[in-house]
């Protein structure tokens, strides 16, 4: 398709541990298309980073493997790309907000040295005084309060906001095709989670640049996003536009996600999914829900639903939709 900027197909991560390996991600699909804002929502664990990082070809390995599947950009797989091309992949074509500041950034270097090689990474920008004006720019179109100062600290001298908000400076300071923001308003308040979001919508238009939005908040995904995949223990369960989704979920995940989100009618509090994420070490055989669904069958615990399309656009992997429920 080639309306399609990034196409996942079957994706299977493991990462070995000792005694064994744990099966995270098994068969991940998607597809994002140009300039498209897709929502990617699912439990804490579920393996929505370790796809994101797969994609970035930055999963560390070992204790990474990836066991099988393509990563499809623009047509070239990822996936056997060198070092090169991946650098290249991460200059022009592919940039990530990382859900942890800590992590991301490195403590021993200021943010300005670490945001001003980003620049020249990208831009390929010598001038050292264009290059600190992108970077100032880039701090004050996250809301930074007095750029130059930031640019002279260290992380650890800012707040945890502060350095989520350098993360997205990073990630936004150059353009890209795809912007991957894996929940880029965990440690803000609701006021600057607002601005970051409209922020991050308004470059997308500007800049036609496709996104793909992890979040927990199902709001925030039904009020930024276009189409949603819905994932569970390394699977997609469902795939809908977003209005549909919200509309007529149609996994028993989905909707049990759906039911978990607070009330605010006074028909009392939100419910929560019984059971736990599986083990992956050793995940339950057939669909990995079906130890928490209330509708599970013995087909499901034999085998492996697929996608099936039960509407345009809509598709679902549980045998209550498909053409082989019964056998």
């Amino acid at each position: 398709m080639p309306d399609v900027l990034l196409d996942v197909q079957d994706l299977v991560v493991h990462f070995q541990v000792y005694g064994g390996y744990l099966k995270v991600l098994d068969g991940v699909t998607l597809q994002v298309r140009h300039q498209e804002r897709v929502g990617l929502v699912g439990e804490t664990g579920c393996g929505k980073t370790t796809t994101m990082k797969t994609i970035m070809g930055i999963l560390p390995k070992p204790p990474g493997v990836v066991r099988g599947g393509r990563i499809l950009f623009k047509g070239r797989d990822v996936l056997s790309m060198r070092p090169p091309e991946l650098e290249h992949l991460r200059r022009s074509g592919i940039s990530m907000i990382f859900q942890d500041p800590t992590e991301a950034l490195n403590p021993v270097f200021t943010v300005g040295e670490q945001l001003e090689d980003a620049i020249r990474y990208a831009l390929g920008k010598r001038d050292h005084a264009s290059v600190r004006e992108v970077a100032l720019s880039a701090l004050q179109n996250v809301a930074l309060p007095d750029p130059p100062r930031i640019l002279e600290s260290y992380p650890v001298q800012l707040s945890g906001g502060m350095r989520q908000r350098v993360c997205i400076a990073l990630a936004l300071a150059c353009p890209k095709e795809l912007l991957i923001a894996d929940e880029p308003g965990t440690s803000l308040d609701v006021t600057i989670q607002d601005q970051i979001l409209r922020l991050i919508h308004r470059l997308a238009e500007e800049r036609k640049m496709a996104v793909i939005l992890i979040s927990h908040s199902l709001g925030v995904i039904r009020e930024w996003t276009e189409r949603v995949y819905v994932m569970y223990a390394g699977t997609i369960v469902e795939e809908a536009k977003t209005g549909e989704l919200f509309a007529r979920p149609l996994h028993p995940y989905t909707e049990a996600l759906m039911r978990c989100v607070p009330k605010l009618t006074g028909t009392g509090i939100a419910e929560g999914i019984p059971g736990r994420i599986p083990d992956y070490f050793d995940p339950p055989s057939g669909c990995r829900f079906h130890p928490r669904c209330p509708h599970r069958m013995d087909i499901c615990r034999q085998r492996k639903p697929q996608l099936f399309p039960v509407d345009r656009g809509h598709r679902v992997a549980c045998f209550l939709f498909g053409r082989d429920s019964h056998g």
